[in-house]
């Protein structure tokens, strides 16, 4: 009976929890000064600043007050924000837009950094590998060789070896 109540005390809490994060992620979420912060930083200044439009503060900007304007009308209007996005875009060209688009080819700027990281680590896992596996072999053909059917030359060079590292015995 214990277990059961404190298994139930566990649970509400829990649940009272997660209502308290959803509402506190949730305030504020529909303000207008939010939305115009999120799509603010969602677009870029076209003056050629290379900054967001959210952020955009150098003196004498031509553009940035003007689309600051237009974005909150487009807000005001009660348009989403893919509808904002989406005009802007249509109105003053893609390198508006502060990140590319999750479609048609758009998608390559997403998935053209991660590929080529792949490709070049599995280029270098491959080269470490083929590196690491012809040491390997030239080291197990040297223990497998027998120093009675070597070369006078290679028994040399084998006793050079072992007098100048010390390893008379093997390893």
């Amino acid at each position: 009976m214990g277990s059961l109540l404190h298994r139930s005390f566990w649970l509400r809490s829990l649940q009272a929890s997660l209502l308290a994060v959803a509402v506190c992620f949730s305030m504020g979420a529909s303000d207008a000064g939010s939305r115009f912060d999120n799509l603010g930083h969602r677009l870029m200044c076209t003056c050629g600043c290379a900054q967001l439009l959210g952020e955009c503060n150098h003196v004498g900007c031509p553009d940035s007050g003007r689309e600051r304007d237009e974005l909150t009308a487009a807000i005001a209007s009660g348009l989403g924000d893919q509808q904002i996005l989406d005009q802007f875009a249509a109105k003053y060209g893609v390198t508006m837009l502060a990140a590319p688009r999750t479609q048609g080819f758009d998608l390559v700027a997403w998935i053209a950094p991660f590929a080529v990281f792949a490709a070049a680590l599995l280029g270098t896992i491959l080269l470490v590998r083929r590196w690491s596996g012809i040491s390997g072999l030239r080291a197990a053909a040297e223990l497998r060789s027998d120093p009675a059917t070597a070369s006078p030359e290679e028994k040399e060079r084998l006793d050079r070896i072992r007098r100048e590292t010390g390893a008379e015995g093997g390893f």
